[in-house]
């Protein structure tokens, strides 16, 4: 009960430092006041209220932070809402360990994988094209945070199995969630990862509405450690 307390008032901390911040952004790195092992909970439970958790992916907690940037001001925190043309390049992404529970999942020598999804195709009051792969990238490794600053990779140094399709939501759509997922193997293997293609960006090639990221993931012996996601709309709503 006291873990459950802690973790809700630190949720509440930083859910009113975001609206202090431009943008209504949520801060994901840490300070003297929030515990590495407090972040990732509230990580966990920012997916949990957009409702990502569970109609994305089953429920996990995150083993790291996942950061995408296209700018210095433009970034996923949590739920902040970004403006499509300024999403119309390839993001730079960053992967750092957050705690010492992913030890196990640490290895030097161990590459991720990070996608993006949108649940929300064409809306999400009628997803009949749910989910769309916006993309996928592979070689991903883990950077310490001293590193973060000269770590930050840029698609063109990481192997795209899906390249990136920037946000375009449609008109009269309202507000679209693109979520951003970090997967490890699932068996812990350092080898180099060779996964499945989707065969069409819609519904990731399963033809099943409502079907995408998950599935894919399943199918390819893969787990989440590290999420994030932004909103994104159509100027003409």
């Amino acid at each position: 009960m006291f873990h459950q307390i802690t973790v809700a008032f630190m949720l509440l901390i930083v859910r009113a430092l975001a609206h202090d911040s431009p943008g209504g952004q949520v801060v994901l790195t840490s300070d003297e006041t929030t515990t590495q092992e407090s972040t990732l909970h509230v990580v966990q439970e920012e997916l949990k209220e957009a409702e990502i958790i569970p109609t994305v992916i089953d429920d996990f907690l995150p083993k790291f932070i996942l950061n995408v940037e296209w700018s210095s001001s433009n970034y996923a925190s949590l739920g902040n809402l970004l403006k499509v043309k300024r999403l119309q390049s390839e993001p730079r992404i960053t992967l750092r360990e957050a705690s010492d529970s992913s030890a196990s999942l640490c290895a030097s020598n161990m590459t991720y994988i990070v996608t993006m999804t949108d649940p929300d195709a064409p809306s999400r009051d009628n997803p009949k094209w749910s989910e769309m792969c916006h993309f996928i990238v592979t070689g991903l490794t883990l950077s310490s945070t001293s590193e973060e600053a000269s770590s930050k990779v840029h698609f063109t140094d990481l192997q795209a199995i899906i390249p990136y399709k920037p946000p375009g939501p449609p008109p009269k759509t309202g507000k679209h969630r693109y979520v951003l997922l970090a997967f490890a193997p699932a068996n812990g293997t350092t080898d180099p990862l060779h996964v499945s293609k989707p065969e069409d960006r819609q519904h990731w090639g399963t033809g099943k509405e409502g079907h995408g990221v998950r599935d894919w993931a399943k199918a390819n012996g893969l787990k989440p450690v590290a999420a994030n996601f932004f909103y994104a709309k159509n100027k003409k709503q």
